[in-house]
């Protein structure tokens, strides 16, 4: 007699683990070319798709279980299939898209891993799917990265090559996970003069801009303690923002930056891959009270270092060492930028250096959230930061969101007097903050939403870009609130802009909920889809993110999948209901759909997708 598995504390039964291969592909700069030209992009894939992919699938006896636009997730019983199967994609792309200038030639990264998985339904989940997914994303364009599971059982049976890349700390990841890149010596696949180019990425070289261009790459931590490492990435955020705010400079943004994190990257890929001309290097020692900020300026073209230099002082000298490092780097790009405007690029955010570091570690701390306890652990840093200095503007406007969001994804239920405090941190932040644009963009964004002043707040974050026309987070909020306002073009318009200056397609939250957003205004449900699955692949637990999804699907009529949905976001909050979700749109956030219609077809769809009233 057979023994019936014991159901868990929800009353299921433990679900069956299977064994399989998982491949993750994801489209290079997809939303770069849907802003070149959306038809012609979607097109083009489609036709990818007919010709190459789901034949390739097919023969390698693959099985597509999620697709959102740019990306794909296929499940492979055989590794070997697997790795055969993304080899004869990855070496068929560029033959089949030759004819296309090199700004819009399509590439796709891919990652595989092996294990067990948890079917569900045609769905599955695990880590092995979320390593094959974080694979992907250290993939040099028209790569393959494997873990080492699939190294291992193909190495001796395919003719292929690995290069390692070494045990890679992924995101959401507990343990490092050993990579390698695929190879293929020709055996595999006989177009194999092809390789050479997808590996190098000749033919994703981005377009430089019409004025100096520059990436500033993560410092090295050379303290000893990995403990300061939220520091060295502190300075390197405040020179960044030093230097967007010359807007004579084309500065790429932190989030694209910071994807060469822990890596030893060659600076003419860096360049090609970012779009810019310049790269900024260095490295940070912190003992003591004893600081040395050493930086190194390399033209990305040719590989010449133009400038290095070594800056040491006391901690109590930061903001020195860090305008010193600005105005080298600007003189070395550009010695004919005026001198009052170098100034004016130069922001001390506060003397009070505790309040500093503080706001160095809530920073650190909310940028690394997946949690409630992460977020109140930030806004106890930045009310630690305000008590130390009373007029540390951006400190409120950094609590203001940080409080907002803790709502937003309805871990909580702001009360009206909550509500009332986020919007007099933002606004106490515009008063302290006016020659701070970061202060401003963070505050705009409370003052528009949970304030109920949208006009307002589009016309401080305005204020704000035209301080800092570089910065990808200001140019994404903007677009969010332009979506709320009804006026998509827009808002696509500051979107894309924000997408140019993050070039690698690094999660940037407020850039990805804009592009669902909008497109969910403008009836675009299948665009919501695409992007929602973006968001989803990052924190497969974002409440947002689930209740686009689950009303796109249902006004779709894809109900089953719209359920699946509703499952999902009952597992990540069994809080969430309709009544829930009308409250945070017309009260927390104070009805901000200006377009007729559009908060309707949100509640209708929620509606038929069977979330509870």
């Amino acid at each position: 007699m057979s023994k019936t598995r014991a159901p868990d504390s929800t009353g299921r039964s433990p679900e069956r683990r299977k064994l399989i291969a998982v491949v993750h592909a994801d489209m290079v700069g997809y939303s770069r070319l849907i802003g070149l030209d959306d038809i012609g992009t979607l097109e083009r894939l489609r036709a990818l798709r007919t010709n190459l992919i789901d034949p390739a699938i097919d023969e390698h006896s693959g099985r597509i279980v999620n697709t959102g636009g740019d990306s794909v997730l296929i499940v492979f019983d055989s590794v070997d299939g697997a790795v055969r199967c993304a080899v004869k994609v990855q070496q068929g792309v560029p033959t089949l898209d030759r004819d296309q200038p090199p700004d819009r030639a399509m590439r796709f990264r891919v990652g595989i891993n092996a294990g067990d998985v948890i079917p569900d339904g045609t769905d599955v989940h695990g880590d092995v799917v979320n390593v094959a997914a974080r694979l992907q994303a250290e993939c040099p364009p028209g790569g393959i990265c494997v873990s080492r599971q699939v190294r291992d059982h193909v190495q001796d049976r395919l003719d292929l090559t690995f290069e390692v890349l070494g045990a890679l700390n992924l995101k959401n990841i507990a343990r490092p996970v050993e990579a390698f890149v695929v190879r293929p010596d020709g055996a595999v696949i006989a177009s194999s003069s092809i390789e050479p180019a997808i590996v190098q990425d000749t033919l994703e070289t981005l377009p430089l801009p019409g004025k100096p261009s520059i990436a500033v790459l993560p410092f090295q931590n050379m303290s000893g303690d990995p403990e300061q490492e939220y520091f060295a990435d502190g300075i390197v955020e405040e020179i960044i923002t030093a230097l967007s705010r010359i807007p004579s400079f084309f500065v790429i943004a932190r989030n694209s930056s910071f994807a060469y994190k822990g890596k030893s990257p060659d600076i003419r890929q860096v360049g090609q891959e970012l779009g810019v001309r310049y790269v900024l290097e260095g490295s940070v020692r912190r003992a003591g009270t004893r600081l040395r900020i050493v930086g190194q300026l390399v033209d990305a073209t040719t590989g010449v270092h133009l400038w290095a230099d070594r800056f040491e002082g006391n901690l109590t000298d930061i903001f020195q060492l860090q305008d010193q490092v600005t105005m080298s780097v600007v003189g070395a790009i550009e010695p004919k930028v005026r001198h009052a405007e170098i100034e004016r690029a130069l922001h001390k955010p506060t003397e009070n250096l505790e309040a500093y570091d503080l706001v160095l570690r809530g920073r650190w701390t909310h940028d690394a959230a997946d949690r409630k306890d992460d977020f109140e652990e930030a806004a106890r840093l930045y009310r630690r930061a305000i008590a130390r200095d009373p007029n540390y503007a951006l400190a409120y406007a950094l609590l203001a969101r940080t409080l907002w969001i803790t709502g937003a994804f309805q871990w909580k239920l702001p009360s009206e007097n909550e509500l009332l405090e986020y919007v007099d941190l933002a606004r106490t932040a515009v008063r302290l903050g006016q020659a701070d644009p970061e202060t401003l963009g963070f505050a705009a964004y409370i003052i528009a939403l949970p304030g109920g002043k949208l006009a307002e707040g589009i016309a401080i974050m305005d204020q704000a870009i035209a301080m800092n026309p570089n910065s990808t987070n200001l140019l994404a909020m903007s677009g969010t609130l332009h979506a709320f306002a009804g006026d998509t073009e827009t808002a696509l318009q500051h979107l894309q802009e924000a997408n140019r200056l993050s070039p690698l397609g690094v999660y940037v939250p407020f850039k990805t909920f804009g592009f669902y957003l909008a497109c969910f205004v403008d009836g675009n449900y299948e665009g919501v889809l695409d992007g929602t699955a973006k968001a989803l692949r990052e924190h497969p637990g974002d409440i947002t993110a689930l209740r686009y999804r689950t009303a796109a699907l249902a006004l779709l009529g894809r109900l089953d999948e719209a359920r699946r949905t509703v499952d999902q976001l009952l597992v990540a909050n069994p809080e969430v209901t309709i009544s829930r979700a009308r409250r945070h749109i017309e009260v927390e956030m104070n009805n901000p759909f200006k377009r007729a219609g559009v908060a309707e077809a949100y509640y209708e769809g929620l509606q038929r997708a069977g979330l509870p009233e």
